[in-house]
């Protein structure tokens, strides 16, 4: 079910760290047609596409509000209370990461400082046929929310009677979001990216979907931002002989569930612990109701890695970068500082992926493929940028004018150093003139 590996097996590692996401030419092709017709058509691209790819036409394409109330008031009690509880630990948790401007006096009447201004309209994307997860959305809108963002756009794609899946728009409605699209797909990407009539044109796109999604945010990137270009979830166990494999075992099925190309990996340098979940593992499958994709991934993408020590786990574990790493081990704090490449850390063993992913608080949209080397979990910080502020005085000015003088000069920028002199040389008639006068 899950094979057994030694860290030596390069083939099977450079399989699952080439699952990055890439594209076919099909799926490039098709995008870059959707793009262009909703670019140059706007709205009427967009009915158009909406009814060849979901089979009906939104109308209207803005749901109103009163039907966001409807849905609202249909959501069901205990639903309605985890959701609430989700929502206010992942207020909580990303309020501890605004950031505040500042300035400082450098004297001389000098001001420096960095402003930081949320931005105006992000749009969020949110699937909304069987893949529909109300976690993501809470995930997306909230660190935006707490950010300051003025307005939050969202699309899903229409149901069967022309609007977004009821959870979409009872989570919508929950979270206040008034402006709330029913398109999907590439087209609602465009529709996010170029703004229509009917759509407002959004400064950043969030938010998971397809591969004809995904290539879409990809290729608008640059006109607008995006969180980034997801591929497969992955998790990642490092355990010793302290680790329980019914817990191993359940949370590696936790992420094999998602996705066929989804990867599972446990690291450990103790063979019975490795052998055990392998067993637990092929017991849990055939009763889950997405067991044909469990075996797929785990077929393809997963394996128990048994290593001769700890330290060489922790030293792979670090090349694959992966996206949720739990750490089951005896000391788990002591463990983390040895970590530098993981999305999400999950200290003990009751510190189980889903917990991240749908309630504790921490954002759960996180780098994948590897790009944890490098990038970091969606916060507010996504939804912020910062201004440089300078306020210059004469007298400082005329202090350190020479030197960028000289700098632009070594540079070639004639018309750089010109500036500054503009202003040396009148501060220094104007000295002058003074003095005459006294």
């Amino acid at each position: 079910m899950i094979p057994l590996l030694l860290p030596d097996d390069t083939d099977r590692l450079d399989a699952i760290l080439s699952r990055d996401a890439t594209f076919s030419g099909e799926v490039d092709a098709t995008v870059d047609d959707i793009l262009a017709q909703v670019r140059t058509d706007g709205d009427a691209a967009v009915q158009a596409l909406t009814e060849k790819f979901d089979g009906v036409i939104p109308d209207p394409v803005k749901v109103p509000p009163s039907v966001l109330e409807e849905a609202s008031d249909a959501l069901e009690g205990d639903l309605r209370t985890a959701i609430a509880d989700a929502a206010d630990n992942i207020r909580a948790f990303h309020e501890k990461q605004v950031q505040e401007s500042w300035f400082t006096d450098d004297g001389d009447g000098v001001i420096l400082g960095q402003r930081v201004v949320p931005m105006e309209r992000v749009g969020l994307y949110v699937p909304g046929g069987t893949a529909f997860y109300p976690s993501s959305l809470l995930m997306n809108a909230i660190p935006a929310q707490v950010a300051g963002v003025d307005e939050l756009h969202l699309v899903s794609p229409p149901q069967e009677d022309g609007r977004p899946h009821p959870l979409v728009l009872a989570t919508a409605a929950f979270l206040g979001i008034e402006h709330v699209y029913a398109i999907g797909g590439a087209q609602a990407v465009g529709a996010l990216a170029y703004g229509t009539d009917t759509v407002a044109g959004a400064d950043k796109i969030v938010g998971p979907g397809n591969a004809y999604v995904a290539a879409a945010k990809k290729k608008v990137f640059g006109r607008v931002s995006i969180d980034s270009v997801a591929g497969p979830s992955e998790i990642g166990v490092l355990a010793d002989d302290t680790a329980d494999p019914a817990f191993v075992a359940a949370d590696l099925l936790s992420q094999a569930e998602h996705d066929v190309r989804a990867s599972a990996l446990l690291l450990t340098p103790h063979r019975p612990l490795a052998e055990a979940v392998q067993d637990e593992v092929a017991a849990r499958v055939p009763d889950l109701p997405r067991a044909d994709v469990i075996e797929q991934a785990l077929r393809d993408y997963g394996a128990c890695i048994v290593t001769d020590t700890m330290a060489e786990a922790v030293t792979l574990m670090n090349t694959l970068a992966v996206e949720h790493l739990e750490l089951h081990v005896d000391d788990p704090w002591q463990t983390m500082t040895r970590i530098r490449h993981a999305g999400a850390l999950f200290l003990g063993e009751y510190s189980s992926e889903p917990v991240g992913d749908y309630f504790a608080g921490p954002n759960h949209v996180l780098p994948t493929g590897g790009t944890a080397r490098h990038a970091s979990a969606l916060g507010v910080h996504d939804f912020v940028r910062t201004q440089s502020v300078l306020s210059y005085t004469e007298e400082r000015l005329r202090q350190t004018g020479d030197h960028i003088v000289t700098l632009a000069e070594a540079e070639g920028l004639q018309a750089h150093a010109d500036a500054i002199r503009a202003r040396i040389n009148r501060a220094e008639k104007e000295n002058k003139a003074g003095s005459k006068k006294s």
